[in-house]
C-alpha cells in the first residue's frame, strides 16, 4: 500500500488518492462544541447593524406619511362643504360667473341688434347713394332742369295771372286774398312749430333714455365696487385666519420639536445602556474566540506530528530506492562496452548513408535546376502570350469604347433632334393657347359690349319710363311739357343728353367727366369779376 503526502504529491504517486480523500474530508459533520447559536433578536440586531437600519428614523417617516395622508383626506372632504368660508367664497364666485355670463349674453343680443340696425342703415345709405348717383347723370339732370323750367314757366304764368287779377280785382278781393295768404302762411308756420316741438320731444325722450342707461350703468358699477370691497374684506379676514393657523402650526411644531428632543435624550440614555450590554456580549464572544484558537492550535500540533511521521516513512522509502539504483548502475556498467562497439558500427553505417544522401541530394538539385530552367522558359512564353493577349484585349476595348462613344454621339444627336421637335411642339402649343386666349378675350370683350349695350338699353328704358311719368304728372298738373319732351329725347350730343360728345379714346368708349356743375358755377360767381372794365381799372390796365 502506497503512502500519500498530505500537502503535496510524491513524484510518481497517483492523484486519485488525494482527490478521493477530499470529498470524504469535506463531508465530515461540524463540531457542535465549536458552533455558536444565536437568538432571533441577536440575529436581527446583527442584520440591522450590517444594513445600517435606523428604526426610529423609519418610524418618524412613517408617522409623517400618515399625517400627510390624513391632511390630504381631510382637505378633500372639506373642499366639498358649502358651509365653510372657502365654500361660501366658491359659491359667490360661481354666482358672479353666472351673472357675468348673463350680462355677456345680454351684451351679445344688443350687439346683434345693433349690427342688424347698422346693416339696415347701410342698405338704406347704399340705395340712397345709388339714387343720388342716378340723379347726377347728365341725362337725368337735363330732365330735372327741364322739369324745373316747366315749374318756372308755370309759376311765371301764375304770377302774371295773379298780377292781372290784382289789377282788375277790387280792394275787398285784395283783402280777402291777403287774408287767405296770411292764413296759409300762419298755418304753415304752425305746422313747422309743431314739427319742431315733436322733434324736441323726441330728442328729450332719447336723452332721458340715455340718462336712464347711464344711471343703470352707474348703479352696476357701484354694485361691483361694493362686491369688490366685500371680496377684499373677505380676503383680509381669510388672510388673518391663515396667519392665525400658521401661528398655531408653528406652536404645534415647537411642541413637536420639544417632544422629539426629549425622546432623543431618552434614546441617548438607552443607547448607553445598549452599549454596556453590547460590551458584555463582546467579552463573552472574545472568550469563545480564545477557546476556539486554543483548539485550533492543538489541531495544528497534531497535524505537524502526522506530517513528520509521513516524512520519515518517505525517507526510508527513498533510501531503499537508492540502494536498488546502485545495483542497477553496476549492471549497466558491464554492458557499456558492448553498447560502445555497437555505437561505432552504427556511426560508420550512418556516415555511409549520409554520403549516399548527399549524392542523391546533389542529383536532385541538378534535376531541380533543370526543371526550374524549363519552368522559367515556359513562364516567359506564357507571359509573352499574356502580353500579346492584353494588347489584343486593349485594342478590342478601345474599339468598343469608340463604338460606345459613337453610339452616345448618335443618341445625343437624336436627343437634340427630339428636344427640337418638343420645343417646336411646345411653341406651337403656346401659340395655339395664345390664339385661344386672344379669341377668348375677343369673345369676352364682345360679350361685355353686348352686356354694356343691354345695360344702356335698360337704363334708357328706365329713363324713358321715369321721364314719361314726369311728363304725365306735369300734364295732369297743367304744366308746359315741351321742355320735358325735348329733354327726354336723344339730343344732338351736347354733353347733356344720352349721346356723349367727349369719349375716351379706348375700347370702352366711356364718356369723359364734366367738371361744370352747380358748385363750380357758384365758386365762379363768388370769386369772378362782375364788371371786367372795373377789374381792369383796379389792376391798372388803362388806355387813353
Amino acid at each position: 500500500m502506497e503512502s500519500v503526502v498530505q500537502y503535496g504529491r510524491r513524484r510518481g504517486s497517483s492523484k486519485r488518492v488525494s482527490s478521493a480523500e477530499e470529498p470524504s474530508r469535506g463531508n465530515q459533520p461540524p463540531d457542535l462544541r465549536q458552533v455558536t447559536v444565536l437568538t432571533k433578536g441577536e440575529w436581527q440586531r446583527i442584520q440591522d447593524e450590517l444594513n445600517r437600519v435606523n428604526k426610529d428614523k423609519e418610524s418618524m417617516k412613517e408617522a409623517a406619511k400618515q399625517r400627510e395622508a390624513l391632511h390630504v383626506q381631510s382637505t378633500e372632504v372639506v373642499k366639498k362643504w358649502s358651509n365653510t368660508i372657502a365654500g361660501q367664497r366658491q359659491k359667490k364666485l360661481e354666482a358672479k360667473k353666472v351673472r357675468e355670463e348673463a350680462e355677456e349674453e345680454k351684451r351679445k343680443t344688443i350687439d346683434k341688434e345693433e349690427a342688424k340696425y347698422q346693416e339696415q342703415h347701410r342698405e338704406e345709405a347704399i340705395e340712397k347713394a345709388k339714387t343720388q348717383i342716378y340723379f347726377q347723370t347728365n341725362h337725368v339732370k337735363g330732365l330735372h332742369s327741364a322739369l324745373l323750367l316747366t315749374e318756372v314757366l308755370k309759376e311765371r304764368e301764375a304770377q302774371i295771372e295773379l298780377k292781372q287779377r290784382i289789377t282788375s280785382a277790387s280792394e275787398d278781393v285784395d283783402k280777402e286774398l291777403l287774408d287767405l295768404a296770411k292764413t296759409s302762411r300762419d298755418e304753415a308756420l304752425r305746422q313747422e312749430q309743431e314739427k319742431a316741438l315733436q322733434k324736441k320731444l323726441e330728442g328729450q325722450a332719447v336723452a332721458g333714455d340715455l340718462k336712464n342707461q347711464m344711471k343703470e350703468r352707474e348703479q352696476v358699477r357701484e354694485q361691483e365696487k361694493i362686491e369688490n370691497r366685500k371680496d377684499r374684506e373677505e380676503t383680509q379676514r381669510l388672510q388673518q385666519l391663515y396667519h392665525w393657523e400658521q401661528k398655531m402650526e408653528e406652536e404645534r411644531q415647537a411642541k413637536l420639536r420639544r417632544s422629539l428632543m426629549n425622546t432623543h435624550l431618552e434614546h441617548v440614555a438607552n443607547r448607553d445602556l445598549i452599549k454596556a450590554t453590547h460590551a458584555q456580549k463582546q467579552e463573552a464572544e472574545e472568550e469563545q474566540r480564545k477557546l476556539f484558537l486554543s483548539a485550533k492550535q492543538k489541531m495544528m500540533k497534531l497535524r505537524k506530528e502526522k506530517e513528520k511521521e509521513l516524512f520519515n516513512e518517505a525517507q526510508m522509502r527513498r533510501e531503499w530506492i537508492m540502494t536498488k539504483l546502485t545495483v542497477t548502475q553496476q549492471e549497466q556498467t558491464a554492458n557499456e562496452e558492448q553498447r560502445v562497439a555497437k555505437a561505432v558500427a552504427e556511426r560508420d553505417e550512418k556516415l555511409a548513408q549520409q554520403k549516399r544522401k548527399e549524392e542523391e541530394k546533389k542529383a536532385a538539385m541538378l534535376e531541380s535546376i533543370a526543371a526550374h530552367r524549363e519552368f522559367m522558359q515556359n513562364k516567359k512564353e506564357q507571359e509573352d502570350k499574356t502580353t500579346k493577349q492584353d494588347m489584343l484585349d486593349r485594342l478590342q476595348a478601345k474599339k468598343e469604347a469608340d463604338r460606345i462613344f459613337t453610339e452616345k454621339q448618335q443618341m445625343e444627336a437624336q436627343k437634340i433632334k427630339a428636344d427640337g421637335r418638343n420645343i417646336h411642339e411646345f411653341n406651337a402649343t403656346q401659340m395655339a393657347e395664345k390664339r385661344d386666349r386672344l379669341m377668348q378675350l375677343r369673345r369676352e370683350e364682345q360679350e361685355f359690349q353686348e352686356k354694356q349695350a343691354e345695360t344702356e338699353v335698360k337704363e334708357e328704358n328706365q329713363f324713358q319710363r321715369y321721364s314719361q311719368n314726369l311728363i304725365n304728372a306735369a300734364a295732369e298738373a297743367q304744366r308746359n311739357v315741351f321742355p320735358l319732351c325735348k329733354a327726354a329725347g336723344e339730343g344732338i350730343g351736347a354733353g347733356l343728353c344720352p349721346v356723349s360728345s367727349y369719349l375716351v379714346q379706348d375700347k370702352t368708349g366711356g364718356q369723359m367727366p364734366k367738371y361744370v356743375s352747380g358748385a363750380t358755377q357758384n365758386v365762379e360767381k363768388l370769386n369772378g369779376a362782375k364788371d371786367i372794365h372795373q377789374a381792369k381799372r383796379r389792376l391798372g390796365f388803362t388806355w387813353s
